[in-house]
């Protein structure tokens, strides 16, 4: 029993007994890591799963839903870690949720698998569903996400839209850069750029370089090339791309995003 407040969910309060059933019928959580029985078929698995529910999709519907079809009767054991993931979000879509919880459900996938589980998120959606998103994925916020939470040390320290939280940084572009061992440190210099609205350490590069945000790259990035001529300093790296919601993450706390 909770020691105090309350929860509301899809409009009614969590509570034991009947209601509560009621209620967790109408839910679906997906685990960073769910422990499934080797030894069981693919199939075995749903229909495992959709037992326990009144309302359910059909194994042969939920297969569709994961694009694991052809693998109905190969055991668990002898599945890819992404076949795995989509399995285990099969078996939260198997009641036919409403609001689907998933837990990093990409950690560890390659990119292709990482792909095909955004494409069943987004086909969730699609049909009318919710989904709550936890993820070290930036990119993954980015592209799935209506609303976002930046948490840190168990906080929330931002929240919107992705396009809010982008615009929050003041501008549009990250020029990074570092300069070959030995050079001076010109972050104060840069500061004073055309366009620049914020510089800090770069979140990649090993270390020493720099991170600027700008408003408008093509001022900036020659006024920067023309300020290391003149003090005859000579680049080790640049890059430069729109900025994200990972340039956020880093803004906010200071941190490269990594993932535990």
């Amino acid at each position: 029993m909770p020691d105090s407040g309350d929860v509301e969910i899809l409009g009614a309060r969590w509570q034991e007994g009947a209601a509560g059933r009621a209620l967790r019928e109408r839910l679906g959580i997906q685990l960073q890591e769910t422990q499934l029985a080797d030894k069981l078929q693919v199939g075995e698995v749903l229909a495992l799963f959709r037992s326990f529910y009144r309302q359910s999709h059909t194994v042969d519907e939920v297969l569709g839903l994961v694009e694991l079809d052809e693998k109905r009767k190969a055991r668990v054991a002898t599945l890819s870690g992404g076949q795995k993931q989509r399995l285990a979000v099969a078996c939260a879509l198997v009641s036919k949720p409403e609001l689907l919880f998933l837990d990093e459900p990409t950690t560890g996938l390659d990119p292709q698998s990482r792909r095909q589980l955004w494409d069943i998120i987004r086909r969730f959606r699609a049909d009318g569903g919710t989904v709550l998103l936890t993820t070290h994925y930036m990119e993954e916020a980015e592209r799935l996400c209506d609303r976002v939470a930046i948490m840190d040390h168990g906080k929330v320290i931002a929240l919107g839209t992705p396009r809010e939280l982008i615009a929050s940084l003041g501008a549009e572009h990250v020029i990074e850069f570092s300069l070959v061992d030995g050079a001076p440190d010109v972050s104060d210099a840069v500061r004073g750029l055309s366009g620049v609205t914020a510089v800090r350490p770069a979140a990649t590069g090993g270390g020493g370089g720099v991170s600027l945000t700008v408003k408008e790259l093509h001022r900036t990035l020659p006024a920067l090339l023309t300020l290391l001529q003149q003090r005859q300093l000579e680049l080790a790296s640049l890059t430069t791309h729109h900025a994200t919601l990972d340039d956020v993450f880093v803004s906010l706390t200071g941190r490269q995003l990594r993932d535990t």
